[in-house]
């Protein structure tokens, strides 16, 4: 086995079952696991800005994966894969990790665990339950999404675009181009910290949408994931 493939296994360990490697960088590194505590709010950990792998290891690393642990994600973890997703990297600016078209960040972000489903707000850095109970049935349409221990939904607000004389299916595009550029960020992200993830586009819409409180006239799912280890 080659260095590449001791430090990618290390990465795993680490952030699947306990104390180890965190990366190539900083090889004695232990990291820090805590449980997340679930309830009406979620407060999100402070993102390193060194960690991981290097980008160019990320994107070797990058697949799609189908296979997942029951575990938990741990708060650092779960901290990295939400700011990576849509957390502010330019604070004063209010701008995201991610692109959006016009910089109208149309996109919600939808966390959703056994316990039920929680708001992503990115100035917070903070998760707001929305919905209690196991969700994850309405999270997506294949087996492996109803026992991975997170699923994130990136819902559209079409009435980010009222008022720019935008036809309606150009919205929607530009839409789907924000949620891409969101998911992409957390299949890097778990690509880069042992992780596993899948950019994924079936679910009940109407049914997850009527789960979360949101009127279909306004709000449509542009993509779902699954994140676990």
């Amino acid at each position: 086995m080659n260095l590449k493939c001791l430090t990618c296994a290390a990465l795993l360990f680490a952030a699947c079952g306990g104390p180890g490697q965190t990366g190539k960088e900083n090889p004695g590194k232990v990291e820090s696991r805590t449980e997340v505590a679930y309830g009406e709010r979620i407060a999100l950990l402070p993102v390193a800005e060194q960690g991981g792998l290097t980008i160019n290891e990320a994107l070797q690393n990058r697949r799609s994966w189908r296979e997942y642990n029951p575990g938990d994600l741990s708060l650092e973890e779960l901290s990295g894969v939400l700011w990576a997703a849509a957390g502010e990297n330019r604070p004063s600016e209010g701008r995201l990790t991610a692109p959006s078209a016009l910089a109208l960040y149309p996109v919600r972000v939808y966390a959703v665990f056994t316990e039920g489903a929680y708001l992503y707000d990115a100035k917070a850095h903070a998760l707001t339950r929305v919905a209690e109970g196991d969700l994850r049935k309405l999270s997506g349409a294949q087996e492996f999404v109803f026992s991975a221990p997170l699923n994130l939904l990136y819902v559209a607000d079409l009435s980010a675009y009222e008022g720019r004389r935008i036809p309606a299916d150009k919205v929607r595009y530009l839409c789907g181009q924000d949620a891409a550029g969101y998911a992409e960020n957390v299949n890097l992200y778990t690509a880069g910290h042992g992780l596993r993830s899948i950019t994924r586009g079936s679910a009940p819409e109407a049914e997850l949408l009527a789960a979360l409180g949101l009127d279909t006239d306004r709000f449509f799912l542009a993509l779902a994931q699954t994140v676990g280890c």
